[in-house]
């Protein structure tokens, strides 16, 4: 990582710190926005606010792993949630994301060459009435069915669509 880049990320990670105080109790909102901010937790940004919070670089591994919503990992332009929840399983959830597999060319965890998709298998969205459930980014796809599923992939592709971040 280049100085520049590692200078304006340091930024970043002062600026969100400085909103929480540099308290410690707010580590988990720390890292919340700064996974909105960088779309993951990349390792510079975690040893920043480490230092920033004096709190062990382990104390902050430890809570950005335990919870699932953080990524170490680069996400896709495109995070796309396909629940496989109970009431989503029972009216075709495994058949949409096995289509948006095909799709994409990835399995379920990964995230497209490109960088544009991001693909997770979630077990509840909290929409059961509108099973199954997708969610692209934040916005949420309900009733979505297979053709659909595709037929949404395509118009992203193409830059339209699903609001962005």
């Amino acid at each position: 990582m280049s100085s520049v880049v590692e200078a304006a990320l340091e930024e970043r990670i002062d600026a969100i710190v400085e909103r929480y105080g540099a308290n410690r109790q707010f580590t988990v909102a720390v890292l919340q926005d700064t996974q909105k901010a960088c779309n993951y937790l990349p390792r510079e940004a975690l040893e920043r606010i480490a230092e920033r919070l004096d709190i062990s670089l382990g104390e902050v591994y430890r809570q950005a792993t335990f919870f699932a919503a953080f990524s170490l990992q680069p996400k896709g332009h495109y995070v796309i949630r396909v629940c496989l929840g109970t009431a989503c399983h029972v009216q075709r959830g495994p058949l949409v994301l096995e289509q948006l597999e095909r799709d994409l060319g990835i399995r379920a965890g990964q995230t497209t060459a490109d960088g544009q998709f991001s693909l997770e298998a979630v077990r509840c969205l909290g929409a059961c009435a509108l099973a199954p459930v997708m969610l692209v980014n934040e916005e949420i796809h309900g009733k979505i069915s297979s053709v659909a599923a595709s037929r949404l992939i395509e118009k992203l592709s193409k830059g339209n669509g699903a609001k962005q971040e």
